[in-house]
């Protein structure tokens, strides 16, 4: 059964074009980030989130994951308890390794993190990592995001201001 938060499982059109660039991983100075063509499907989410919380009863139902890093990291939308239209929901990154955070608090603020040289895994691995700005991300961001240009310092203090629960609401499904 779908939870009730469960949102739109169609693929925004502004991420599909997104997911058309270059994600460079740059030997390890670009963006680590292996973008899909649709969402993972709800089976394959609730599976994974049980597996990764060891928690039969987890689902992943919150979660309407849209890329993974190279080691199985996932960035995803995840629905909380105000649903917003799915463009405004937070993007979140858990990792393979137990990595977990908030990266964004929509998509527009993803568009200017992506600008500047970090991904979902970098934002949460690396985020006071001083890359260079990538001049691809920076002009979709230009085009598409309705938020102004931010630092990642900022965008990421704005995303864990808005939803500073998210890391314990994870821990709590863990076993």
């Amino acid at each position: 059964m779908a939870s009730e938060f469960s949102p739109s499982k169609e693929f925004p059109a502004v991420l599909s074009r997104l997911h058309l660039l270059d994600f460079d991983y740059a030997d390890g100075e670009g963006i680590d980030f292996e973008p899909y063509a649709s969402f993972m499907s709800g089976e394959d989410c609730s599976r994974w989130f049980r597996a990764w919380t060891g928690n039969d009863e987890a689902d992943g139902d919150r979660f309407l994951i849209f890329g993974q890093d190279g080691t199985g990291g996932y960035a995803a939308f995840w629905s909380h308890e105000h649903p917003a239209s799915l463009l405004d929901r937070p993007i979140v990154f858990l990792g393979s390794e137990g990595a977990v955070g908030v990266v964004a608090k929509n998509l527009d603020d993803y568009l200017w993190l992506l600008a500047s040289g970090h991904g979902p895994l970098e934002a949460v691995e690396y985020p006071d990592d001083d890359r260079a700005a990538n001049a691809v991300f920076t002009a979709f961001a230009e085009e598409h995001a309705k938020s102004s240009k931010r630092t990642v310092s900022t965008l990421l203090s704005e995303a864990h201001a808005a939803y500073p629960g998210f890391t314990d609401w994870v821990r709590a499904q863990c076993r």
